[in-house]
């Protein structure tokens, strides 16, 4: 596979693909839907032979589309939030009363970094109200949420954080939101995906920390991502192909690409849109029964 660089499992099927000469990719399953009218594509790595050949570990992982948000199609904004919120309870298959755990992971002063704290603001926390207002919150579900931080203005791995949190409220599951990395500039802010397997903080701008997964915070970890950036070496490379010379590896561009990301000029708009899709999509996922409207009034 060429040295592309993607945390997106379905871009990283189809680099394995280009490069494969017709081979077949074993391990992998791939199927197509649509929800609220946005595509969706759940890639299943089955085996550590699929694990190796996309460099992921083995589990679901489910791109939402959302072409449409950008464009302010009719309503695109509920649309966007309630097809995330369904692919999300798929994948938690959470029982009523169950407790979760939102963290969302990066720095907020770096625009393409902070898609986890801004999608936090925007989601219902209720695990205080629950104890202590039952009469008025007891059919809600116990929902806490953490903005780690990073580790050069905390001083603490935002996973060491994640832990301790973990460890305090006992969540049935955890939900970890960040930033990621595509090839492709369309992607930026208009997909996002969600996968099983949890996350490895910062590896969306290069700057990876310790997982958080199960394995790490004894508890199952959903992970909700969202490529803000593109790596420069890879952006080239497909410029490249697109011109007519394909089979370019990144690595062959040397130092001068190395370390570089590219970020779109609209990013503070896009990184606040998709956000608050999270956020309200992570509130509808986890409060069954309750619209857009009903998050608003909430969050107001």
């Amino acid at each position: 596979m060429l040295g592309r660089r993607t945390d997106l499992a379905l871009e990283a099927k189809a680099i394995w693909e280009e490069g494969a000469r017709g081979g077949e990719l074993r391990g992998v399953t791939t199927r197509e839907t649509e929800r609220e009218g946005f595509a969706v594509t759940r890639v299943d790595i089955v085996d550590d032979q699929g694990a190796r050949a996309l460099g992921k570990p083995c589990g679901a992982y489910v791109t939402v589309e959302l072409d449409g948000l950008e464009r302010r199609e009719q309503d695109a904004f509920g649309r966007a939030a309630r097809a995330v919120a369904a692919e999300l309870s798929a994948l938690l298959k959470l029982k009523p009363g169950e407790s979760v755990l939102v963290v969302g992971l990066g720095n907020r002063a770096i625009t393409p970094d902070a898609v986890g704290p801004l999608a936090v603001e925007h989601t219902m926390v209720t695990r205080h109200l629950v104890e202590k207002l039952p009469e008025h919150f007891g059919s809600f579900r116990p929902v806490s949420a953490l903005a780690a931080g990073v580790l050069g203005t905390t001083g603490v791995e935002s996973g060491e954080l994640a832990a301790a949190m973990a460890g305090a409220v006992k969540p049935a599951r955890v939900v970890a939101v960040d930033a990621l990395a595509s090839r492709s500039l369309s992607r930026l802010c208009r997909t996002v995906q969600i996968a099983d397997t949890g996350i490895v903080p910062g590896s969306g701008v290069g700057n990876a920390r310790a997982a958080l997964n199960e394995e790490t915070l004894s508890v199952p970890v959903i992970a909700v991502g969202v490529p803000t950036v593109v790596d420069a070496a890879t952006l080239c490379a497909d410029v490249l192909a697109e011109a007519g010379r394909p089979g370019l590896d990144p690595g062959a561009l040397g130092d001068s690409g190395r370390g570089v990301i590219v970020t779109p000029r609209e990013i503070d708009s896009q990184v606040a849109d998709i956000s608050k899709v999270i956020g309200y999509g992570l509130s509808l996922a986890l409060q069954e029964g309750l619209t857009v409207a009903d998050v608003d009034m909430f969050l107001s």
